[in-house]
């Protein structure tokens, strides 16, 4: 519903008041800083609108009112005042080149958190499924290593428990077979073409190359450790997502388990620019007085990752954004033209 602009002026000094210092805001209070000319019954009678609307809530303890999970979304989407930040004062300040991008992004990551005193994130650019070629080393009965070359040299392991015990020649004939035939392709379609192509091959060899290529292909895809978040302990300074057991253990189950914050991230990054993420609206955010404010970054004009920034959504969010919009620049022109992703 579209606010008129006196229900505009108003929830916008209530939602500044509220991030600045966290207390129910009152009528009384809200005719001082508005600067609108309204009597108090008149911004009762406005507030009572906004807060059937669903923008605002009355707390049990209090007669002033909080913004809601919707109040914020029109602030930031609509009320929202985003402050200058020179681009070039948060350059000299994020020592973003580095020989490597993995280094460059965990300079981005401990860079986001220092600027705005929350937590830091940034997903990682996800690996291609792409190898070059495999080894197979037999540990015991049963038990090989999955040895996967990448195309950079990058080298991955992984342990296959096999129903047959297979001898060394059969595990070189088998490995040689692979990178013979599909070196240098994705182990999806190397999947693909060879289970239209095994039946010609022995059983007992088809199923130690399917086995191979799955587990090649989860090992490829398993990024848990492609993202970096730095910072996680300024949230404990934050009342709002501190006050409690509850709030506590949510937060930190998400910082380790990841899932649901990669699963942000990579929506995300299919977006363009910054978006926010407000806990209580968004199914994304698993806590509602959280709220993550995210962008994504680039590598020689392709997005690769995202990247962004973990707090209550109590946020001062016309500081936080511009931090978010101009760390994804910087990471992206670093990315660009100091490393290789």
């Amino acid at each position: 519903m579209q606010l008129d602009t006196r229900a505009q002026t108003l929830l916008k000094a209530l939602v500044e008041r509220y991030i600045a210092d966290g207390q129910p805001v009152g009528s009384r209070a809200l005719s001082k800083i508005s600067g609108l000319d309204l009597s108090p019954a008149t911004i009762r009678n406005i507030m009572a609108d906004l807060e059937e609307l669903g923008y605002v809530a009355s707390p049990h303890t209090s007669a002033g009112r909080v913004p809601t999970p919707r109040g914020y979304r029109i602030f930031v989407d609509t009320l929202l005042t985003v402050q200058h930040l020179d681009e070039h004062s948060v350059e000299s300040r994020m020592r973003l080149q580095a020989p490597q991008p993995q280094k460059m992004i965990a300079n981005a990551a401990q860079m986001l958190s220092s600027l705005s005193q929350f937590a830091g994130v940034v997903l990682s650019p996800r690996r291609e499924s792409v190898f070059q070629q495999i080894e197979f080393l037999r540990l015991g009965e049963k038990r090989i290593l999955l040895v996967i070359v990448g195309p950079t040299g990058d080298v991955q392991n992984r342990l296959l428990l096999t129903d047959v015990d297979y001898s060394p020649t059969q595990l070189i004939q088998s490995a040689n077979y692979i990178n013979q035939n599909y070196g240098g392709l994705a182990f999806d379609e190397v999947h693909t073409r060879l289970q239209n192509e095994v039946r010609q091959l022995r059983d007992d060899m088809g199923r130690l190359m399917q086995a191979a290529v799955e587990a090649g292909s989860e090992a490829m895809a398993d990024n848990s450790e492609d993202m970096v978040i730095s910072g996680e302990r300024n949230l404990l300074s934050v009342s709002d997502l501190s006050s409690n057991m509850t709030s506590l253990r949510q937060m930190f189950d998400m910082f380790e388990q990841k899932t649901g914050l990669m699963q942000l991230l990579d929506v995300s990054s299919k977006a363009s620019g910054v978006q926010i993420y407000i806990g209580g609206e968004s199914s994304l955010v698993p806590m509602d007085e959280m709220s993550v404010v995210t962008a994504p970054y680039m590598a020689n004009g392709k997005i690769v990752g995202t990247l962004g920034v973990i707090g209550p959504t109590r946020m001062a969010y016309e500081r936080v954004i511009p931090i978010v919009d101009i760390t994804a620049k910087l990471l992206s022109n670093a990315l660009s033209h100091g490393g290789q992703v």
